[in-house]
């Protein structure tokens, strides 16, 4: 047992890193366990390892009496002075007591020890090792299923990825490799457990961070992101560099940076938006490329109400109101999208509002407006157009031809002058 037992501690203080002095310390403590058991309840028991060779020795202190009534605890006279010459009545004296084979069960016991041991400083060791490396990526195997939980070994140790952080799309086989966001060493009912995920919208960010330098340095700052994990991801992103494109650095040449984080998503969509101060040019990048007609701003609410033409509005949504969901989650205002909605005139309201307009040229009286509209000319062009003749066939506006021509024209110049102005 002796040479095995010197194999194992100098195994496990190389294997794991654990100090031989603690390993040892375990070891002697569960035999000391072990020896009051074969040896019985006896007085200040001890057990000695020695370091070299492996013996082991159990050693009890005994009261030096003049009639000895309890052998576990008591020694006579006579046999004390055999061990040390000077004893006297009520000294203690240390005898070894090491029972007859207890070789095996001191085995046992070590073995035990050991095993107590090596976890607790495993333990230990997960806690101070990865209460720094909370937010690294890490790759690990998956080694086994326990219900939803998945078990990564990540080499030394064993991590766990939770069905809550796992991504419903993802499916994984035993053996097979993949990579994790660290997200954090909880203290559970067997000791520190080291949390990963794959559906942190922080693995994302991290993603972008390893392989887009210039966020890295700080060039390019995400200011916001949103997922829905396996589905759609929004990434805010800005700089104060004027030389620099922040969505078009993401992308990379060719799309080649977000391929590549796309690929390890395993084709989540990934939308890229460029950060604005102002909401509206915010969140009408957020929803591109839908093409947004209006906007209604509720400030105290943090409210958006946005108006799109009907064929923009299931781009605008999304599907299953994906689109939306995440621009909102995205930029911090709830928002309200609905389609703009078109006026159908019918055939009244359409003459009433020809008349409207050709009365209101200088000139012209609603009643002659009215008695040219249902003559057929309904717009400014139509009488700028006609010839006096035609007018005057009309029997209520004898002799008014010439001057509703005049004032149309006179209009149409008018109108002209005021644009050209403008421009």
């Amino acid at each position: 047992m002796n040479a095995d037992f010197l194999a194992v501690i100098e195994f496990w203080e190389r294997e794991k890193g654990i100090s031989r002095d603690v390993l040892v310390s375990a070891v002697v403590e569960a035999l000391t366990a072990a020896a009051k058991k074969a040896v019985g309840p006896a007085r200040d028991l001890r057990c000695v390892i020695d370091i070299k060779t492996g013996d082991i020795k159990v050693f009890a202190k005994l009261l030096v009496s003049e009639k000895v009534t309890a052998k576990h605890d008591q020694i006579s006279v006579f046999d004390a002075r055999r061990i040390k010459p000077d004893a006297q009545l009520g000294d203690e004296v240390e005898v070894e007591v090491t029972p007859s084979g207890f070789g095996r069960i001191a085995s046992q016991s070590a073995k035990q020890a050991l095993m107590q041991q090596i976890r607790r400083a495993e333990k230990d060791l997960i806690f101070t090792e990865f209460k720094d490396r909370v937010g690294d990526i890490m790759s690990g195997v998956v080694r086994r299923f326990e219900r939803s939980d998945v078990t990564i070994d990540l080499g030394k140790y064993e991590a766990l990825l939770p069905n809550r952080e796992r991504v419903p799309t993802e499916e994984y086989q035993i053996g097979e490799r993949i990579r994790c966001y660290v997200k954090a060493v909880e203290t559970g009912p067997h000791g520190p457990e080291i949390i990963l995920s794959r559906a942190d919208p922080q693995f994302v960010i991290k993603l972008f961070q390893l392989e887009v330098s210039e966020i890295n340095d700080g060039t390019i700052e995400i200011k916001g992101i949103a997922r829905e994990p396996g589905f759609r991801t929004k990434l805010a992103v800005h700089t104060r560099d004027a030389k620099v494109d922040p969505v078009g650095a993401c992308v990379g040449l060719r799309g080649q940076r977000v391929k590549n984080i796309v690929r390890e998503l395993n084709n989540e969509k990934v939308d890229i938006i460029k950060w604005d101060a102002n909401v509206k040019t915010y969140i009408a990048n957020a929803l591109s490329p839908a093409q947004l007609k209006a906007f209604t701003v509720d400030e105290p609410r943090r409210r958006v109400k946005i108006m799109v033409a009907e064929d923009q509005l299931s781009l605008a949504i999304g599907k299953r109101g994906q689109n939306a969901r995440l621009t909102s989650k995205l930029t911090g205002w709830q928002i309200d999208i609905e389609p703009e909605t078109v006026v159908t005139l019918g055939f009244e309201e359409k003459v009433a509002q020809a008349v409207q307009n050709l009365a209101a040229i200088p000139g012209l009286t609603p009643d002659q407006a009215n008695i040219l509209v249902h003559a057929g000319f309904l717009t400014l062009d139509d009488l700028c157009q006609v010839e006096v003749a035609d007018l005057e066939q009309i029997e209520q506006l004898k002799g008014f031809g010439e001057a509703i021509v005049t004032a149309a024209k006179a209009e149409t110049a008018r109108r002209g002058a005021v644009e050209n102005g403008q421009k």
